[in-house]
């Protein structure tokens, strides 16, 4: 959903366009937008006045929020319906006196969006760490949270430990991990039972492609992040007969297939399929009204009925990140038309 709103703003704003930290956390994903003219920035006040600005998937600040829109002409939200789930979670259990345990990665961009939300009843723990920091006012009013792309292993570890010193601990009714990513572990345990060593795709960045690399080694098959095929070191292979490949959540599909076609495989390549994911996002609300205003002008000023069948905004649901992708470098296409 996010990299297809902000293909749109590229579209319909001449560059440079702004984003609020990477769109996505793949190296790819992101030298592929600057080159299409958008300007990602650390802090708020680099966006220039009255300038298209996209905040990303990984949720901000509501400061943030709020000086995005006093600085910007337009504002698009492309945050994670997920992330907002917990930003959620996390004022109304302030809002009822909990103290909060965040598990989560300090520095990461989700969690410092996340724990400005209620910056006085929350604490960040990393899922290595123990809970002796963790110090609440009162240990009947606990709750646990947590960054949407933690590994399954790295929440449990900290619920356990939770649950056994506040038995009143108060966790979500639906897990805050995100399906994609639980989703992509539990494929590579399936992998693991089948593969000598794993290759998994995504950037440094990416704490859900991390996580993939942990499950592999939990599962004791030695796992490599790679950002692409060229990485790929011959000496992890030697003496392997079955070798898995997998990928971060935001990872295109075509570095995936570069890994495939490196390796080469002399038997060839089976998927393994563990789930179907059929859930959709649909754009930020902000961006559909837009998008909706800008066709129904364009309409008026050519005098031009109403299209037959569904629009652009319709068929979204049949859009895929990697088309989105494709568009950048086709100004001729539908999109750019």
């Amino acid at each position: 959903m996010a990299i297809k709103a902000l293909t749109w703003m590229v579209r319909v704003f001449e560059p440079p366009v702004y984003c609020y930290h990477e769109i996505v956390h793949n190296q790819w994903v992101v030298r592929m937008f600057e080159d299409a003219g958008v300007v990602f920035v650390d802090e708020i006040d680099e966006v220039p006045q009255g300038a298209p600005v996209m905040l990303s998937a990984h949720g901000s600040a509501p400061e943030v929020v709020a000086g995005a829109q006093a600085q910007a002409g337009i504002v698009i939200d492309a945050v994670c319906p997920l992330v907002t789930k917990v930003h959620h979670e996390v004022k109304r259990a302030a809002e009822k006196g909990f103290d909060i345990i965040y598990v989560g990665h300090e520095g990461h961009d989700e969690a410092i969006g996340t724990m400005a939300v209620a910056p006085d009843a929350i604490t960040l723990v990393e899922p290595e760490w123990d809970l002796d920091r963790f110090r609440p006012d009162n240990p009947e009013k606990v709750t646990l949270l947590a960054q949407t792309t933690l590994g399954k292993y790295e929440w449990e570890s900290v619920l356990d430990q939770a649950q056994e010193r506040y038995p009143a601990l108060a966790t979500p009714r639906r897990s805050d991990l995100c399906y994609a990513t639980t989703n992509r572990q539990s494929a590579v345990a399936a992998l693991a039972r089948e593969c000598d060593v794993i290759l998994v795709v995504g950037s440094e960045s990416s704490s859900n492609t991390k996580a993939l690399v942990r499950v592999s080694n939990e599962h004791g098959v030695p796992a490599y992040r790679i950002d692409h095929a060229a990485a790929i070191d011959p000496a992890w292979l030697d003496g392997a007969v079955t070798v898995g490949v997998t990928a971060g959540a935001s990872a295109p599909d075509h570095l995936v297939q570069e890994v495939i076609d490196r390796v080469d495989p002399t038997e060839g390549v089976r998927l393994l399929r563990v789930t179907e994911e059929d859930e959709y996002f649909p754009l930020p609300p902000q961006l559909r009204h837009l998008l909706r205003a800008l066709e129904a002008l364009v309409r008026a000023g050519f005098g031009a009925s109403e299209p037959e069948g569904p629009g652009l905004l319709e068929r979204d649901t049949e859009w895929t990140a990697t088309e989105a992708l494709g568009e950048l470098a086709a100004p001729g296409s539908a999109l750019g038309a």
